[in-house]
């Protein structure tokens, strides 16, 4: 014989208040996810800010991260023009080679007129990308594009290229 088993009923569960809000909060966060997914992906407006790829954006296309920007009103940028002039004359001491004594193959002493144009590209530290127009012994004004990196928090400026504008850099 089988043995008694007493049914078992389960009463209703009551919903309290604690388990509502519960639910409310968990769906919040369930809309809070979807919306930053969402964000991530694309970009839109709210007035003048531009949200892309869930950064904000204060106006004009997004920009890549890492990618190259251009420098606005490069002749009155102070910072630029002194890199400008810290190229030129990184150029001219490095025709000394260290020796003292000009390396004719290496060049003509340049005398730093300005920056023409000039990008800046965040990497570790900021590079920047420099069309220099300059004076050459003779008289000739010619420009160049020079690439400097600087790290502020070390003091650091270093001229990694300058070469004829008529090379790609």
């Amino acid at each position: 014989m089988l043995p008694y088993l007493p049914s078992l009923s389960i009463p209703p569960r009551k919903q309290t208040m604690a388990s509502s809000s519960t639910h409310t909060s968990s769906l919040l966060l369930l809309l809070a996810l979807i919306l930053l997914s969402v964000s991530l992906s694309s970009s839109f407006e709210i007035g003048p800010l531009r949200f892309v790829g869930g950064v904000v954006n204060g106006g004009g296309a997004g920009r890549k991260v890492g990618g190259r920007t251009d420098v606005r009103d490069v002749e009155t940028n102070r910072e630029v023009q002194e890199l400008g002039h810290f190229c030129v004359e990184e150029h001219n001491r490095n025709l000394l080679g260290g020796h003292g004594a000009k390396d004719t193959a290496a060049g003509a002493f340049l005398t730093f007129s300005r920056v023409v144009a000039a990008q800046r590209q965040v990497v570790s530290g900021i590079k920047y990308y420099l069309k220099i127009a300059a004076r050459e012994e003779d008289g000739g004004e010619r420009t160049f594009n020079a690439v400097v990196i600087v790290k502020p928090w070390i003091e650091s400026k270093s001229l990694l290229s300058f070469v004829p504008a008529s090379h790609k850099l």
